[in-house]
């Protein structure tokens, strides 16, 4: 590794598994110090310390529901102070599937998809911009998704909020630009989470599942965390200092195909 991201504080929500773990490791790996923040305390923890152990460095957690806004301010707080500095990066990859047809999603599932995919984005966007304002630099990353710009049926509310995570991106970046604030998006296709294993397993026919959404990508197969975090290390990185509002979209051609 190259050490690109040393000196580096970086929050990443949604951290104890799948594409949040991922990039957790990968910062680690090119010297940044980490807050790290997941809903599962005991894989939090248990990942922290292996972190530290294989990599040393600062390794900051807190277990809490980016939803509880009130919650995230006071951990963001306390985080900058245990560091002794302000944040320089901060990855909203924390998130939920809500997946419905439109009249059958109640107005509590409504609330809970923009209130973790949206709403808590916002919240530690909130907490990290002033200390990013006060020192001229900084760099918030989204993980948005191929639903942030494609719908697909039966997926309500998801890609509402998902377009939404896209307008807070471009809405962010602009208002900040003059700052020294970046604000960028990644748009991940599938990608090979356990997420996405257990939604296989949940099929009558798991290979099945499996084979069909394999078949929807150009390349035959799904992203994996690692690639999904390369970009992310890129993007949070000073190696790309003209690039705000933008999205980057890691499919595999997926959003892009018509017809398989």
């Amino acid at each position: 590794m190259t050490e690109r991201l040393a000196g580096r504080f970086i929050a990443v929500t949604g951290a104890a598994q799948g594409i949040g773990r991922a990039i957790a490791e990968a910062y680690r790996a090119e010297g940044a110090d980490l807050f790290l923040i997941d809903l599962d305390g005991e894989g939090l923890a248990n990942f922290a310390e292996e972190l530290q152990r294989e990599k040393g460095g600062l390794v900051l957690t807190a277990k809490a529901d980016i939803a509880d806004s009130a919650l995230i301010t006071a951990i963001f707080t306390q985080a900058s102070k245990s560091a002794g500095r302000t944040f320089d990066g901060l990855v909203n990859n924390a998130g939920v599937n809500v997946f419905h047809k439109p009249l059958a999603t109640s107005d509590e599932e409504w609330r809970r998809a923009f209130a973790i995919n949206l709403e808590g984005a916002w919240s530690c966007a909130r907490a990290v911009l002033p200390g990013m304002i006060e020192g001229n630099h900084g760099v918030i990353l989204n993980i948005a998704s191929t639903h942030s710009f494609t719908i697909v049926p039966e997926t309500f509310p998801y890609p509402v909020v998902k377009h939404a995570l896209l307008g807070l991106t471009k809405s962010l970046a602009l208002e900040y630009a003059a700052n020294g604030v970046r604000v960028n998006a990644i748009a991940p296709g599938y990608v090979a989470t356990q997420k996405v294993h257990d939604w296989w397993e949940g099929h009558d026919d798991p290979e099945k599942a499996r084979a069909e959404t394999l078949a929807l990508h150009p390349q035959g197969r799904i992203a994996t965390p690692e690639e999904i975090a390369n970009a992310a290390v890129f993007m949070i990185s000073d190696e790309c200092p003209f690039m705000t509002a933008s999205c980057l979209i890691i499919d595999g051609g997926l959003s892009v195909r018509q017809h398989a």
